[in-house]
């Protein structure tokens, strides 16, 4: 093809391209500045070839010019192009499809990228604004896309499954003699510690990958923080109902102190079985969904768990330190001592 060809078929991709420019809902008149600025240097290109003595040299160097220009403008053209159907993507939102989401944002960082290194072209200031406005919007759906997500699949653990999850001899409807009664306090304690417990599923697994896709980005992206609230705020709120249901309650001195011994020995049975299932079955739990979620956020990781469990811990333990705090009497010696067995049973993992 020769150069005045090559030139006019340039000419016409251009004029093309700035049409579908033209109709993306955002997009600016930088970028048909930039296709602008190539028309202009290509007709004078063209117009200085049209005299009939042009030395050989000259002639080449004007065609190597075109070439060249031929060759930038492709690029710039292809990086529009490839903007343009992120664009589309991004506006459409996160909720159809996911997957191709993410890709609009890697494109859009790659774009930036792009622009950012290449400031020589004109008016990619502008381009370069437009597309992080958009990345900025894009990361903006995907937390409340997050937040969506995670709070549709975070619901409290009804007590029933919570039971259902336990070694059989624990389950409430087991008796006394399938505990051991033949066996002596170190056995059962023995016992006790190598019964398997099974944390009961916190969060369908299917929707485990793309919160952890969703978790990725936001992280990527700077947005370290909001992604910490808003996993924080919403498995916390739902780990303490959880025990709630359970009949898990914060309790004072002055509230023990209050209580008959009665109710009191029956309330102290119960906190133990309620510290078994809340560290061996929920905090257990959480600990695994936390690492699947947040496993490429290492920096936010282990302080988001210990923020989740947080005042659900301090609410099982603040029974224990009520206990320890009220006013000592013979009966309360042996029960202290069940007290104190279950927490040097789970001291590892408190």
């Amino acid at each position: 093809m020769g150069a005045p060809q090559a030139v006019e078929a340039l000419r016409e991709r251009a004029i093309f391209v700035r049409e579908s420019l033209a109709k993306s809902q955002n997009i600016t008149d930088n970028m048909v500045t930039i296709l602008g600025s190539f028309d202009h240097r290509l007709s004078a290109l063209e117009t200085a070839m049209r005299p009939t003595q042009i030395r050989t040299h000259s002639v080449r160097r004007a065609h190597e010019n075109i070439d060249k220009s031929l060759k930038s403008a492709e690029v710039i053209l292809a990086q529009f192009d490839l903007t343009r159907k992120a664009e589309a993507k991004i506006l459409r939102g996160p909720h159809e499809d996911l997957e191709s989401y993410l890709e609009a944002i890697d494109q859009l960082r790659s774009n930036v990228k792009f622009f950012s290194s290449n400031k020589g072209f004109k008016s990619s200031d502008g381009v370069l604004n437009h597309a992080n406005n958009l990345l900025a919007k894009a990361i903006s759906k995907l937390e409340d896309e997050f937040r969506q997500l995670l709070t549709n699949y975070s619901k409290p653990v009804e007590p029933d499954l919570l039971f259902d999850c336990l070694p059989n001899s624990l389950r409430p409807s087991s008796s006394p003699g399938q505990q051991g009664e033949n066996h002596s306090k170190a056995e059962q304690q023995k016992r006790l510690e190598a019964a398997i417990y099974t944390p009961p599923t916190l969060i369908p697994p299917r929707v485990l990958p793309l919160l952890h896709d969703l978790a990725q980005q936001m992280a990527q992206a700077g947005h370290q923080q909001q992604l910490f609230r808003i996993y924080r705020d919403i498995r916390a709120s739902v780990l303490e109902q959880s025990l709630r249901k359970l009949g898990v309650d914060r309790l004072s001195k002055d509230d023990v102190q209050k209580m008959p011994w009665e109710v009191l020995e029956a309330k102290i049975g119960n906190w133990i079985h309620h510290m078994r299932i809340a560290v061996k079955l929920l905090i257990a739990g959480e600990k695994k969904i936390c690492d699947q979620i947040l496993g490429g956020v290492s920096s936010l990781r282990d302080q988001c768990f210990a923020e989740v469990t947080a005042n659900s811990v301090s609410v099982l333990l603040s029974f224990g330190e009520a206990i320890a705090k009220s006013k000592r009497s013979p009966e309360k010696l042996f029960v202290l001592l069940d007290m104190y067995e279950i927490m040097r049973e789970l001291q590892s993992e408190v």
